[in-house]
């Protein structure tokens, strides 16, 4: 099935990461001319590059960038627009997970600090610039829309225990999405802007977690599929919703990647003590 972003351009941040990397292939398998941002990994993006045949590597363009500075996004997608002259697809996939578990009584603040700056902000300023050069260029002749799409986390809907802050930066995607497919459209009428929430997903930032023992068994006690999702399972679903074809009437929704959870289980069976919780039916 053709997704029409064989002549697109296409922007993914955070591309020196699993889901970010998994992204860059995918959009590079379609055809497309993919602006690839990294920041803190940016030489092993500039090798992965680097190795790539000869024709995907002239699709490529390695920006360095702190996600965080809204000047230094503006200036990162203003080369994108220099290089190709416009900007159709934009991914806002980079992020931070602290995998230190802190309840948010203490917690220190620069830590809720730092994953709001990166994981919210940076998502906003992304799409910021993202926008301005919209304006700048205008929408495309053949009416394929331009594609907004946030990469989110279902913490962001269920919360999760410990990691109020990146829960916060999250959920925070969620009023940006359902207020930037009213805005984008001024820009471009068939502008669209989506959002992606993965849940547990094997990657490099999350692989440290997983391999403690029993997290596994946890993180899956909710999920009809008891499996956990790979990187190419959230870029194939980005790829659908940034597609001017498949996804042309898609906007302001977001997909799941999370093999059906639900939220995750406070208390383990062996914590639930069934006599009491009867006891507390009968005082009430």
């Amino acid at each position: 099935m053709d997704s029409a972003l064989n002549d697109k351009t296409v922007l993914v941040t955070g591309a020196s990461g699993g889901i970010g990397r998994a992204l860059a292939e995918a959009f590079l398998g379609e055809g497309s001319r993919v602006a690839l941002h990294g920041h803190g990994r940016f030489d092993e993006l500039e090798a992965w590059a680097a190795a790539l045949p000869d024709e995907v590597r002239a699709r490529t363009l390695c920006l360095a960038a702190d996600i965080t500075d809204a000047d230094a996004m503006e200036a990162l997608v203003a080369r994108v627009g220099e290089a190709w002259g416009r900007l159709d697809v934009c991914v806002a996939n980079a992020g931070v997970w602290p995998p230190e578990d802190v309840p948010l009584h203490a917690m220190d603040p620069e830590r809720f600090r730092r994953t709001v700056e990166i994981d919210l902000l940076g998502a906003a300023w992304t799409a910021r610039a993202f926008l301005r050069l919209l304006a700048a260029t205008g929408p495309r002749a053949d009416g394929h829309g331009a594609s907004l799409t946030f990469v989110g986390s279902t913490a962001g809907v269920f919360g999760e225990r410990h990691h109020g802050d990146y829960a916060a930066a999250k959920s925070g995607l969620v009023g940006l999405t359902e207020t930037l497919k009213h805005e984008i459209v001024d820009l471009d009428p068939y502008g669209r802007v989506n959002r992606v929430d993965p849940g547990w997903t094997v990657t490099h930032m999350a692989r440290p977690a997983l391999d403690r023992p029993g997290t596994i068994r946890r993180v899956t006690a909710t999920m009809p599929l008891r499996q956990l999702a790979r990187a190419k399972d959230i870029a194939r679903t980005v790829l659908w919703m940034s597609s001017p074809a498949l996804a042309r009437h898609v906007t302001g929704q977001t997909v799941v990647v999370a093999g059906g959870m639900e939220g995750r289980l406070r208390w383990s069976p062996e914590e639930i003590d069934e006599d009491a919780v009867r006891a507390r039916l009968r005082a009430d």
